[in-house]
């Protein structure tokens, strides 16, 4: 039986926060930049910021005065550079005329000062970062959409996620993970996923992993009572988005189609039935496995008819076709109506994954939505 749920309150709207606010909540996926490459970037930064103040110096150099008395020349202009940025200042080279003290006030104090930061840029780092974040959430809140986002990132979310990654189409910036779980947040961080920290029974959280643009949103939480909150909230921000739930009781299905869902999975009584076929044809088992498992082997998909296709029956492709959708509803083999095929027509088929031509698209199991 579906449990009953506190609804709460949503006093703070993370919706409407900045982008720096959301950094903790939001997480991006890690760049993988080695440390020499960091390195080298920080090495010929100050590179050019030292051959910015040379160039400044030069092209002013008769206002400066030499302890020597016999000018400034490029290799003084570098001495001076080096040790002004380094702050050492051994005052042997000093600005004399007003053009010299006003380069020294506007560009080379400030280029001095980014040049210490970038020199103790390590130890500045968790500032840089979280400001990093903050503008990549920013620019990531402004472009995501079409997307998928995935509530919960237990096994089902995860064999969700590795599903949509395997197909052709599939990647990883086109997914939102949602969680409370920290720990979960942190693998799918590594795995490339956009994160987002909190309940997704809360509206706000649901809208700032962007699920008012998302194409699908698939819900599988360890609990049927938060399956159904969460759905209806999916669905009240959504209302075109394809919304997959899994739950664990069957009884829960009529309330989860009710809740707005397109498609539920009930994973025990899906295995429970895999577990009755197999003491009987164990083989139909392994047949079910190779075909939901997207690798290798065979695959259930998904694609529309083309063109050179209409007007055909389905026995003369040259793919196994199971059945095609029409007006929205599924018709198997042999239904009336499905001897030829119409424009507009999809076809779900099976698809050989070891000598596939390339025809099959994107959305065998999250499909566009039209």
């Amino acid at each position: 039986m579906v449990r009953s749920w506190n609804l709460g309150t949503d006093d703070e709207q993370l919706s409407d926060r900045p982008g720096y606010e959301l950094v903790g909540v939001v997480g991006m996926p890690p760049r993988a930049v080695g440390p020499g490459r960091a390195i080298g970037r920080r090495v010929l930064f100050a590179l050019a910021v030292l051959l910015v103040v040379v160039f400044a110096v030069y092209v002013d150099r008769g206002g400066y005065r030499d302890a020597n008395g016999d000018g400034i020349s490029l290799l003084d202009c570098f001495y001076y550079a080096a040790v002004s940025l380094s702050t050492t200042g051994y005052g042997d080279i000093t600005p004399a005329s007003d053009s010299a003290r006003l380069t020294n006030i506007v560009l080379i104090t400030p280029l001095r000062v980014v040049f210490l930061i970038v020199l103790i840029g390590t130890t500045l780092e968790v500032l840089t970062e979280r400001s990093r974040q903050a503008f990549r959430i920013r620019r990531w809140r402004r472009t995501v959409r079409d997307h998928l986002v995935v509530v919960g990132f237990g096994t089902k979310g995860r064999s969700a996620v590795e599903a949509f990654l395997a197909e052709k189409d599939g990647k990883p910036e086109q997914i939102v993970v949602v969680d409370t779980d920290r720990a979960a947040l942190s693998v799918a961080n590594a795995r490339g996923l956009v994160t987002v920290h909190g309940s997704a029974t809360r509206a706000d959280v649901l809208r700032v992993a962007g699920v008012p643009r998302a194409r699908a949103v698939v819900v599988a939480p360890n609990r049927d009572d938060t399956a159904v909150l969460v759905t209806l909230t999916a669905r009240t921000l959504a209302p075109r988005a394809r919304i997959l739930v899994a739950l664990h009781e069957m009884e829960n299905v009529r309330l989860l189609k009710q809740s707005g869902a397109d498609q539920v999975v009930v994973s025990s009584e899906t295995a429970g039935r895999l577990l009755g076929i197999a003491t009987v044809a164990p083989h139909v088992v392994d047949m079910v496995e190779d075909l939901l498992t997207p690798e290798t082997g065979l695959a259930l998909d998904e694609r529309p008819v083309t063109p050179a296709e209409e007007g055909r029956s389905p026995r003369e492709l040259s793919d196994i076709v199971l059945a095609l959708v029409r007006d929205g509803r599924m018709r198997r083999m042999g239904e009336d109506g499905t001897e030829v095929l119409r424009p507009g027509d999809r076809l779900l088929y099976v698809r050989n994954l070891q000598g596939e031509d390339g025809q099959g698209e994107m959305g065998s199991l999250f499909p566009r939505t039209q």
